[in-house]
C-alpha cells in the first residue's frame, strides 16, 4: 500500500497555494502523480528549489520503486549519460546508480 500523494498534495495546495490549485496544469499534473519521478518533478515545481542543507536530509529519506528506478535508467542510457552526470540530475549517489545498473542489468 502507498501513499495517496494526490491527495497529499491536494490538501497542501488548498491549505498553502490555493492559488496554485486554480492553475489547470498544475491540475492534470496532479493527477498522473504515479512514480517517484514525477512526485519529486512536482514537488520541485510547486515548491521551488530547497536550500542545500534540506535537500541533503531529503535526499536521505528518498526511496524509489522499481518502476521509477528503470525510469532514471532509461533516461541514462537514451542520453548516453555516465553515472556521475545521472546522480548530479537526478540527486542521487553514483554508487546507487550502479547498484541499480547491476541489479537491473540494464
Amino acid at each position: 500500500m502507498s501513499p495517496d500523494y494526490k491527495q497529499i498534495y491536494t490538501d497542501i495546495l488548498e491549505e498553502k497555494y490555493p492559488e496554485k490549485l486554480k492553475d489547470p496544469g498544475i491540475r492534470r499534473q496532479l493527477e498522473m502523480l504515479h512514480s517517484a519521478v514525477d512526485i519529486l518533478r512536482f514537488n520541485q515545481q510547486i515548491f521551488g528549489n530547497p536550500e542545500y542543507a534540506i535537500e541533503f536530509n531529503n535526499q536521505r529519506l528518498r526511496s524509489y520503486d522499481e518502476v521509477s528506478i528503470l525510469q532514471i535508467l532509461t533516461y541514462q542510457k537514451k542520453n548516453k549519460l555516465t553515472n556521475i552526470q545521472v546522480s548530479n540530475h537526478f540527486k542521487i549517489s553514483r554508487n546507487t546508480i550502479a547498484k541499480w545498473k547491476a541489479a537491473f542489468k540494464s
